[in-house]
């Protein structure tokens, strides 16, 4: 049900000009172009863990682990279209996304396995303001941002969504505010880490799907929301832990 309601509700928005935030060209997935694409080696341990665990929550069938690998190459190779050449030291400058992509993988294991619907969602899905917010590779080195932002290799995400959750932080939880600062440590470190993740690790699968689908229907803003309800969640034991 969740999948069929994304679905319809990305198609819907991504057919409208006023919600399309940016362009994509035309891109038709191929099987002969990605299969001479190699994934890292970061990228196939990320593919065998999501595989293990959609097997696990009896999403995913035997041969879901070449489904995704079809759909994080031609990810790759869509993305790819709409990026700058950068020469950089940097390892998130460089050619290739420096991490694994856990928001796709979540919309792989939300389809079931089906490997074009997942592909077509994502194209859909990329045309959307909310796609910068949710889907961390979708900005990399993207010709969508500012050269000087771009350089300095930090996702708009850490300076947007983390440090609103940092500002709502002092207003609403000033306690939790306080003890990350006695700890030497940022919220806005451990909320890049949530959202780059998607969650995985943190919630439970159920809660990880009402994360993607809040932010997809009701806007990006409901990440810092999200974010400042978990902290809200953890204020005991984030207090507990200062005072041990």
């Amino acid at each position: 049900v969740l999948a069929e309601l994304i679905e319809k509700f990305v198609s819907h928005l991504s057919e409208s000009r006023m919600d399309c935030y940016f362009s994509t060209g035309s891109y038709k997935a191929m099987d002969a172009d990605v299969k001479k694409e190699n994934l890292s080696s970061v990228q196939k341990l990320g593919v065998e863990m999501t595989v293990r665990y959609g097997k696990y929550l009896n999403l995913l069938k035997e041969d879901a682990e070449n489904g995704l690998c079809f759909v994080l190459k031609n990810c790759e190779e869509f993305l790819k279209q709409q990026q700058r050449t950068v020469v950089s030291s940097l390892c998130c400058l460089q050619e290739h996304y420096a991490g694994y992509d856990w928001f796709a993988s979540s919309i792989f294991l939300i389809m079931s396995g089906d490997r074009e619907k997942t592909l077509t969602f994502l194209q859909q899905f990329s045309r959307l303001l909310v796609s910068a917010f949710l889907w961390l590779p979708r900005l990399h080195l993207s010709m969508y941002l500012p050269v000087a932002t771009m350089e300095y290799g930090i996702h708009p995400v850490y300076f947007c969504s983390a440090h609103h959750v940092e500002m709502l932080l002092k207003a609403e939880l000033p306690l939790v505010c306080s003890a990350f600062h006695m700890s030497g440590f940022t919220p806005s470190q451990i909320c890049l880490q949530w959202i780059t993740q998607c969650f995985w690790n943190y919630m439970d699968w159920s809660e990880i799907c009402h994360y993607i689908a809040i932010c997809i229907f009701l806007g990006p803003d409901y990440q810092i929301y999200m974010c400042i309800s978990v902290f809200r969640h953890l204020q005991q034991d984030i207090l507990k832990h200062t005072e041990a």
